[in-house]
């Protein structure tokens, strides 16, 4: 079985994932450092974004994926699913351009990710009850 919604989702965050990297390497060549930070901000704050994005990412894609074989309606993936990229986006954007500190991008961005996840969890349930009620 396909699951071409979660596919181009999948897609999307994995281009995400290279930008966040990039972002890391460019700060370990500036600075000469394989492993760790150093005192800069923005560097720690690359650090952070890259990491939450790999906490976050995996098992939302795979959420989505399990809802879009279980036979969720694929309108309701794609709109979840936009919101997760959507959160992840703005996340990064907020860590990046924040250096780490508050920032209201960022704070909204761990919103609709924590949202995209809850519902999925939802329509996974909600699922698995109509299919074994």
């Amino acid at each position: 079985m396909i699951v071409p919604v979660t596919a181009v989702f999948a897609a999307i965050l994995g281009l995400l994932l290279i930008v966040l990297s990039l972002q890391v390497v460019r700060f370990r060549l500036k600075y000469r450092l394989g492993v760790g930070s150093n005192d800069d901000p923005a560097f720690e704050a690359a650090i952070r974004a890259h990491g939450n994005f790999v906490e976050y990412a995996p098992l939302a894609l795979i959420m989505l994926g399990l809802a879009e074989l279980n036979g969720v309606a694929s309108g309701l993936i794609y709109w979840t699913g936009m919101a997760l990229v959507l959160g992840r986006i703005l996340h990064a954007f907020g860590m990046l351009n924040g250096e780490g500190g508050p920032h209201k991008a960022r704070a909204l961005g761990i919103l609709l990710t924590w949202l995209s996840i809850l519902v999925t969890a939802a329509l996974l349930f909600w699922n698995v009850y109509q299919v074994n009620g």
